[in-house]
């Protein structure tokens, strides 16, 4: 049988509570009994009181929690991922806490269960999808405190991101400013439960993801400026944000029809699967992406730059030091569009 806190509490004659502050306040202890309490301990194969659950006892985890999507890899393949979660981890170290990565299940029901069982003092929501209204209500419904990266932050939360929608913008005024319309726009998983390639969205209103409607929309913006409407744009859907999704979907005969001169991609991996997937195909037509990753810059990639490690950094620290005055707990952070040789003026004909 597993020895227990009041089995080495009787064999040394003391009460629970005793034995407890060995371990967890020392200093209510003389040095003789605290010594004779972990030597008993230790001879009977007794570990210690459970961290998470004396932790919890006094309202202090000592970890805060960064929700990801399903997939829990996410975090250690997807290099802007990378980037925010090295913010994140910067902060925290400075305050003494961990991290713990939560991953999401796809059905609403497992992603309320997953937050409702981290062990956690707060959040960090990184991309909680459209369910996200859902999830933080499960957030606070446990009393906790959370700071946002979402594309729509309510009134009253800690968020910390950028202007989506301007961001994706500043991208297509550039190609339009080159003389590009005959377009494609480049996302992952546009609709749910189609496949990769060209895909029919009536309404950018329809994506449900909000980050990817949000730039969807500004590339449209840009388009809409100089006559060319939502539904004259081609829309592509990737199977997932990697940098081989995005060379797989524009590799379809369909899915850039002649004279499509341009490529908008909503993220940098897919953008250089774009670039890929051309090459390969011994054609050369614009390619935009978004972040701004290491491997952009080697690879010409014109691209908009947003501060990964700052935004997990402020976003760490938002929840871990709020400030007090209600305006300063929101930030929002600046982007650039970098220019770069993955894009240049339409061709004539």
């Amino acid at each position: 049988m597993k020895p227990t806190l009041r089995a080495v509490a009787e064999a040394v004659g003391v009460s629970r509570s005793t034995v407890s502050n060995a371990y967890g306040r020392p200093d209510q202890l003389s040095t003789e009994l605290r010594q004779r309490i972990l030597d008993t301990a230790r001879k009977m194969g007794y570990p210690g009181p459970n961290p998470t659950a004396r932790s919890l006892r006094r309202g202090f985890v000592g970890a805060i929690g960064v929700l990801f999507t399903s997939r829990l890899s996410y975090a250690f393949t997807d290099p802007f991922a990378v980037q925010f979660l090295t913010g994140v981890a910067e902060s925290a170290e400075l305050h003494g806490s961990s991290l713990l990565l939560v991953p999401l299940p796809a059905d609403a029901a497992g992603a309320r269960k997953a937050v409702e069982n981290a062990a956690v003092d707060g959040f960090c929501v990184y991309c909680g999808g459209d369910e996200e209204g859902e999830i933080i209500d499960t957030i606070r419904g446990r009393g906790l405190p959370f700071v946002t990266t979402s594309s729509r932050p309510r009134a009253q939360d800690r968020w910390v991101g950028i202007d989506e929608r301007a961001a994706a913008r500043s991208a297509a005024e550039h190609l339009t400013g080159l003389g590009h319309r005959r377009v494609a726009l480049l996302a992952d998983s546009v609709l749910p439960d189609t496949a990769a390639g060209r895909v029919r969205v009536p309404d950018v209103a329809d994506v449900p993801h909000p980050t990817t409607r949000e730039r969807l929309a500004g590339f449209a913006d840009a388009f809409a400026a100089v006559g060319v409407a939502w539904s004259e744009l081609t829309v592509l859907s990737a199977a997932d944000n990697s940098r081989a999704a995005g060379a797989a979907a524009v590799l379809p005969p369909d899915a850039l029809p002649e004279p499509t001169t341009a490529v908008l991609a909503c993220s940098d991996v897919l953008a250089l699967g774009v670039l890929d997937a051309l090459r390969g195909a011994g054609r050369r037509l614009s390619v935009t992406g978004f972040d701004d990753i290491a491997e952009a810059a080697p690879a010409g990639l014109t691209t908009v730059l947003q501060p990964g490690v700052e935004k997990g950094r402020r976003a760490a620290e938002l929840l871990l030091d709020p400030p007090v005055a209600p305006d300063a707990q929101q930030i929002l952070l600046p982007t650039t569009l970098v220019v770069r040789t993955s894009t240049g003026p339409a061709p004539r004909s």
